[in-house]
């Protein structure tokens, strides 16, 4: 797959590199970051894609535009001191398939946007704006959060082949960043990204895409920084992966889901760094009946994060679809789990959780008839706090404690939806074929709870099994019910 997508790649560079290159102002284009540039953008755009293709090239300047359909064979080309700015009028944004973009194509093959230039969507003061249209009745908010769902992209590409997104600075969207809809063959690398100036500023969604190549990039976003959506039963994600990448972010660092209809199949996600990172650093979930299985992930390091590891199945909206989630391997990984809020100083924060609860456990936590399925970690090494206080929030070990978790099947899918777990360090139910591997969990301070807890779970497997606890000579580290 990966030597598939660099073909693609070499291609789409050669391609670039013979393409007749126009000048932005020779379409009347304007620098002066006043003018609305919407109309000549597009004409340009039309134009080269219309005459065999190339490279619409803008160079050094503030450029003021709405919406901008991208069409096929063309590269549009940000050099350094460029900046695409996005308008901040409601009404100069349009859609495909629902969703209002600043970048936008469907169906187009061969399109790339590269350069060290920059995209600015100014999404604080957009989306403001479309909650101003909101409260004088112009527009809808159908959720009533008073933050209004639909807000304008940054990127938004649906159905399209051969998307090459290349070295550009993506800053402050209205709305999720950078998303690919059913596309094929996408490479995005060496990427810059600064996302987290208003609510639900996922960084890139790869939604129901195949062949794809995310490297070398950084991504700092107010939402999921890297999240891979499945919104299709009839599509997936598939052939994946994500090499070289820093992510930050005020929920997950890498997520699956969490809307998983289709599935996610064989995805590598290697040699990644999270930090700072409110959620998990790693979240791999079907609750919405995706099929997901060959997922792998490897080298990745995590230093403040408010959890680190969450696999989930469930069946949120009532699973019209039986899914599944199995085979998954976690190896070579370290996370480092704070007492404090981990996300502190964001414009947006996460939300305060619930409480009282201590600080959560990793867990790989299925539902009744939906187990999680072989699923092995590997040299991974945890290291939590501590300091779990009974006299806080308790949580015991006997059957009867053990059965009041209940079972959350229908609910939205976070680590700390169960509040108070009775294991520090990881927390197993309903599970088929578990290895632990030369695992480590080390806790700061003593903590009342131990450090696993295993409750129902076909076939576990522990090899070189480490707990490291304060005060904790004989303690009991390990508990088993229902452990065949």
């Amino acid at each position: 797959m990966k030597r598939f997508l660099l073909l693609i790649t070499a291609t789409l560079m050669v391609l670039s590199a013979q393409a007749q290159i126009y000048q932005a102002s020779s379409f009347g284009v304007k620098s002066d970051g006043v003018t609305l540039n919407t109309r000549s953008i597009q004409a340009a755009i039309d134009y080269i894609s219309s005459h065999g293709g190339g490279v619409l090239e803008i160079s050094v300047g503030r450029y003021l535009t709405g919406s901008i359909f991208m069409k096929s064979n063309v590269e549009l080309r940000l050099l350094e001191g460029a900046v695409l700015v996005g308008s901040v009028n409601p009404y100069d944004y349009e859609m495909v398939e629902g969703n209002y973009g600043l970048l936008l194509a469907k169906g187009q093959e061969n399109i790339s946007i590269k350069g060290k230039g920059v995209i600015d969507g100014r999404g604080a003061e957009c989306a403001l704006n479309f909650l101003n249209q909101v409260h004088l009745g112009f527009l809808e908010d159908t959720t009533k959060y008073d933050r209004v769902t639909k807000r304008p992209k940054l990127i938004y590409f649906r159905e399209c082949k051969n998307v090459v997104i290349e070295g550009v600075n993506l800053k402050n969207s209205a709305e999720w960043t950078l998303v690919p809809d059913q596309c094929e063959n996408l490479t995005i690398s060496g990427i810059l990204m600064d996302s987290k100036n208003y609510w639900n500023n996922d960084g890139i969604d790869i939604v129901d895409c195949r062949h794809v190549l995310i490297t070398d990039s950084f991504i700092d976003a107010s939402d999921d920084a890297i999240c891979f959506k499945s919104h299709s039963n009839d599509h997936l994600c598939e052939d994946i992966e994500v090499r070289n990448c820093v992510a930050r972010s005020s929920a997950s660092g890498f997520k699956f889901g969490t809307v998983s209809r289709g599935g996610f199949k064989n995805i590598r996600i290697i040699n990644n760094k999270v930090f700072d990172t409110y959620r998990s650093a790693i979240t791999i979930q079907s609750v919405d009946g995706a099929e997901v299985e060959n997922i792998i992930v490897d080298s990745l390091e995590a230093i403040n994060t408010g959890n680190a590891i969450y696999i989930r199945t469930g069946k949120r909206w009532g699973g019209a679809k039986e899914g599944y989630l199995k085979n998954i391997t976690l190896s070579n990984i370290k996370v480092e789990v704070p007492f404090e809020k981990p996300d502190a100083g964001y414009s947006y924060e996460g939300p305060v959780e619930d409480l009282p609860r201590n600080i959560s456990p990793a867990g790989i936590v299925g539902i009744p008839g939906m187990a999680v399925e072989n699923v092995t970690l590997r040299n991974v090494e945890i290291i939590y706090p501590g300091g779990g206080n009974k006299l806080y929030a308790f949580r015991g070990t006997t059957p009867e404690e053990l059965d009041s978790i209940p079972e959350m099947i229908d609910i939205y899918p976070e680590f700390s939806q169960f509040k108070e777990l009775p294991a520090w360090g990881l927390f197993i139910r309903h599970a088929k074929g578990i290895t632990l591997d030369n695992v480590r969990l080390v806790a700061g301070k003593k903590d009342y709870r131990p450090a696993i807890v295993a409750d129902d779970v076909d076939g576990l497997v522990t090899k070189n099994l480490q707990t490291d606890e304060p005060s904790a000579k004989g303690k009991k580290q390990v508990i088993k019910r229902n452990v065949r």
